[in-house]
């Protein structure tokens, strides 16, 4: 197996285009093109967690958060991520990190943690917007087929739960070849009219340049009519956070002591506990403080993150619970998540979950 194969499934999953601007996902230490034996899947990459690569002979570690995160000018031995860079690199390690383009797609993070507390009626809680575009193309009528089909099987057209979705309508396109050209209707020199389609779809804005390809290959004309618009609509499928619904209201605090069991949690922070039963919940695996106050605006009972600092917690103003099980807490469950869809994905070759723990906070 080579890096790319999985990485390309792995950006399918979860597109490098999706992750925050100040991220680092990708692959960071490897060639896509370099052989690997086995993966090692860990939610960070510590000096532990590649010794165990290594006794595993695992040459591929899949993480959840990138350990080059900032820029580095000098790697010598004394800093932690130096000594991980330095050991990877003397053992062949490849090192690959998915993380906030996984937070950000509405089948990742968030929606893992959905799954273990059983919510139904679930969306996004901030949906982003500007990740589409509009793409429109004038097609003759007996090639309008041939390139719709195209630009659906490039992954034009879908909508939610919808796919192959288009408008189409009829008109009369014209045009003249110059003597460079070689039209494939008329002759040059000439003026001619064709009945053509209009053709619209929507397109995800990481997958435009697949789609126009598409579009070129299937497409008849030897100059393509088309234009590309951007559009503010907003993402059903890409944001941060998610809200949903248990299937029945629970007791507050009994909805706590089921938070600590379903994520195997020894303690939780949180505020106070304004109300009696919880019904409607928002979640974000990770730092979720900037999210606080769209779970406020959509009226849910708890918001159940990480990363809160004291000051923070004022910020409920009797409007929500907010519930801090801690950072690794709300995201170690994506091990098994990753673990899951790649084994299902290539099933003759060998992923291993990380034993490691690698959460820095300890608790007396």
């Amino acid at each position: 197996m080579k890096i790319k194969d999985i990485a390309h499934f792995l950006e399918l999953l979860a597109p490098i285009s999706f992750q925050e601007s100040y991220d680092n996902s990708g692959l960071l230490l490897g060639d896509r093109n370099d052989e690997i034996t086995q993966a090692l899947i860990t939610l960070d990459v510590t000096e532990e967690v590649i010794d165990e690569a290594i006794k595993s002979k695992s040459n591929f570690i899949i993480a959840h958060h990138p350990f080059i995160f900032n820029g580095i000018k000098r790697i010598g031995n004394n800093y932690w991520i130096d000594r991980c860079i330095r050991k990877a690199i003397k053992y062949d390690i490849a090192i690959y990190a998915i993380h906030t383009n996984l937070d950000n797609v509405n089948t990742g993070v968030n929606k893992k943690l959905v799954d273990i507390l059983g919510l139904t009626n679930f969306e996004l809680l901030a949906p982003k917007n500007n990740t589409l575009s509009k793409l429109t193309v004038f097609v003759p009528n007996n090639n309008k087929d041939e390139v719709q089909n195209a630009l659906f099987d490039a992954g034009a057209g879908a909508i939610g739960n919808y796919d192959r979705c288009s408008f189409q309508l009829e008109g009369t396109g014209t045009f003249r070849g110059n003597e460079l050209s070689n039209p494939s209707i008329g002759k040059v020199g000439e003026q001619e009219q064709v009945t053509e389609t209009r053709i619209e779809v929507l397109v995800s804005n990481h997958k435009v340049k697949a789609v126009l390809k598409a579009m070129q290959e299937a497409h008849i004309y030897e100059e393509v009519a088309h234009y590309l618009t951007p559009l503010s609509n907003t993402s059903q499928e890409i944001g941060a956070g998610m809200v949903g619904y248990l299937p029945s209201a629970i007791p507050t605090e009994k909805f706590l002591t089921f938070l600590k069991d379903r994520m195997g949690l020894s303690m939780i922070r949180h505020t106070k506990l304004i109300s009696k039963t919880i019904k409607k919940i928002a979640v974000c695996g990770g730092s979720g403080r900037f999210l606080l106050s769209d779970a406020i605006a959509e009226k849910v009972d708890i918001f159940i993150t990480s990363d809160f600092k004291y000051h923070d917690f004022f910020e409920a103003n009797n409007d929500i619970v907010i519930v801090d099980i801690g950072h690794y807490e709300s995201e170690v469950c994506i091990k098994e998540f990753l673990f899951d869809v790649l084994t299902k994905k290539f099933t003759n070759f060998a992923f291993r979950l990380s034993e490691i723990n690698t959460n820095p906070i300890k608790y007396l």
